[in-house]
Formats: structure tokens, C-alpha cells, sequence
């Protein structure tokens, strides 16, 4: 059975005419009764009545014709589904911590549209514990967290930042122009993310207060986009934060880097060590976007 056979006796089973099917396919009367007799033989059945009022389909015709319509739709479809197949797409699970500024986010989502096109991104925001938990539990192929990663996964740094405290307006100037210590902040009120946040960094700024004999009033609150209210719910006179998220969250806040101590937001790319090809390329094409440089240098007090 030809699709060719099929077209003709959907043109006889529409026309009700052997003749006016034959115009319409541009091919002789004879030919197109010689094509429709071989079909009817293929098929063990008699397709069509020749009747003096024209050529009527039987019950074995009408059931064909269904059949007939849906095989000459698929082949017509048939081109074009090999013209727009290729490789399938293949999901990459993305940990986003909390913090990154956007425009570094749009830029490693640009990089892998770009180089690992075949890598279809689910993206995640979470902590920096949680993803760790989830990278070994295998719910996420990649992680960007606050932490180096222990030895059982791998990883590498790929962003590096400061904090520093943003002022609360109106009040008495902390530190000067552009830096600040945590002398300056002794006895105040200052906001800064709970540990599950930024588990070294909080450990490291309260062994770093106490070593100095500072005893800042800290206030503890896990926040990414609600900073202002957690500040003004704890009346803190500062919050904790990168250059980066303070200038989002808190425009009309001065920010001052803290500079005794220093402490930095590393953000470190973690995977498990074997993984799929997809997540290779993804893990290559952050590094090759944001290679590690040398570190930024601290500010320090002017003179």
C-alpha cells in the first residue's frame, strides 16, 4: 500500500466520482481505476459502489477513510518533525545563594544559553546549608554556595566580596567617610543573617567580636529581599551586608566596609564528583565566566 493509493482514494471517497477525481489529480480516468482496483485488492475488500448517481464508499471504504486521513496527515507532518528534531534537552539543577547580585546572575545564565545550550536550567534559591544538603542528596547537580565545600564534593571559588555595615540614616556617623569597625558599632544594635545563612562567616564575626572585646547587640534574622523590615523590626541601627545587596535593599543606607576586622562572602561553585556530562559543561562554563582572579584588597582607613 502506497501513500500515493491512499491520496487517490480519499480524492474518489471526497469527488463521489472516479472522473472528477481523475481531474483533480491531473492523472486518466483508466490510471486512477487501475490504482484504486490494486488498492481493493491489498486491502481483501471492496472499497467503493459504482452507481449510476456516482461511486459511494462501503462500509469497509467509510472505515478506511478515517485510517487514510490520519496516515497522509502524519506523512505531511513528517518533514517538518525531522527538520526541527535534534538533541534533547537535558535538565541541570542550579542552587542560586542568597545575595548575588543580578546582573552576575543574568551574565552566568547568558554564558550557558551560549556554551551549553543543551542544558535546560532549573534554578533554586536556597541557603547555603540547605544546597549543601541537597548537592549530596543529589536534589541539586550544582550549588552556589557561601562556603568552601568539604572534601567529599568539589568545588572551586568563583566570586569573593566584602561586608561591610549599612548605616541607618539619621543617626550619629559610624566609622568615617568609607570604612567602619566593630569598635564603632560597641554596645548598638546590628542586624546580621542567622547562621544558617553564612555558617563561617557568622561563626568567624562572633569569635572575631569577642577576641576584640567588642560586644555589638546582635540581631539574628534569616532575610534575603526583606532587610529594611528586619532592621526596622529589630530597631537596629546597621546591617550587616556586601556593597552589592546593600545598594539594592538599602539605597538610601550608607554603606561603609568593615575593616577590623575584614570579612569577605565567598561564593563557591559545588558538585558532586562524578556527574552527567550536562553538568561537566554547565560547572565548565561558570569557571571559564567568572575564573578565579586575585582578591580584591580590602579598603583601609585613610590617613
Amino acid at each position: 500500500m502506497e501513500l500515493r493509493q491512499l491520496r487517490y482514494f480519499v480524492a474518489v471517497f471526497n469527488q463521489k466520482s472516479i472522473s472528477r477525481a481523475a481531474e483533480q489529480l491531473l492523472i486518466s480516468q483508466p490510471a486512477l481505476t487501475r490504482q484504486i482496483r490494486l488498492l481493493e485488492h491489498e486491502c481483501g475488500a471492496t472499497l467503493f459502489e459504482r452507481l449510476p448517481k456516482g461511486t459511494f464508499p462501503t462500509p469497509a471504504g467509510v472505515a478506511l477513510h478515517k485510517h487514510a486521513l490520519t496516515m497522509l496527515a502524519m506523512a505531511g507532518s513528517a518533514r517538518e518533525v525531522a527538520r526541527q528534531a535534534g538533541p534533547a534537552r537535558q535538565p541541570v539543577a542550579l542552587g542560586l545563594a542568597p545575595g548575588l547580585p543580578p546582573e552576575w546572575v543574568d551574565r552566568l545564565l547568558v554564558a550557558v544559553a551560549e556554551k551549553a545550550p543543551l542544558a535546560e536550567l532549573e534554578l533554586t534559591d536556597g541557603d547555603t546549608t540547605g544546597q549543601l544538603r541537597m548537592v549530596r542528596e543529589g536534589r541539586l547537580d550544582i550549588g552556589l554556595v557561601h562556603q568552601e565545600p568539604s572534601q567529599d564534593l568539589v568545588g572551586a571559588r568563583v566570586r569573593k566580596e566584602f561586608f561591610g555595615l549599612a548605616c541607618r540614616p539619621g543617626l550619629p556617623e559610624i566609622g568615617d567617610a568609607t570604612t567602619c569597625r566593630l569598635a564603632d558599632v560597641d554596645d548598638q544594635r546590628v542586624l546580621i543573617h542567622s547562621r544558617e545563612q553564612f555558617p563561617l562567616g557568622h561563626d568567624r564575626l562572633l569569635a572575631a567580636s569577642h577576641e576584640l572585646g567588642v560586644a555589638p547587640a546582635w540581631r539574628i534574622a534569616t532575610f534575603n529581599e526583606h532587610a529594611r523590615a528586619c532592621a526596622d523590626a529589630t530597631s537596629s541601627v546597621a546591617v550587616m551586608l556586601t556593597e552589592a545587596s546593600a545598594s539594592r535593599l538599602l539605597p538610601d543606607w550608607q554603606w561603609k566596609q568593615l575593616i577590623n576586622p575584614t570579612m569577605a562572602l565567598e561564593t563557591w561553585m559545588v558538585r558532586q564528583p562524578v556527574s552527567r556530562g550536562i553538568v561537566e559543561k554547565v560547572a565548565e562554563t561558570i569557571l571559564e565566566t567568572f575564573p578565579v582572579a586575585p582578591e580584591p584588597l580590602p579598603r583601609t582607613k585613610p590617613l
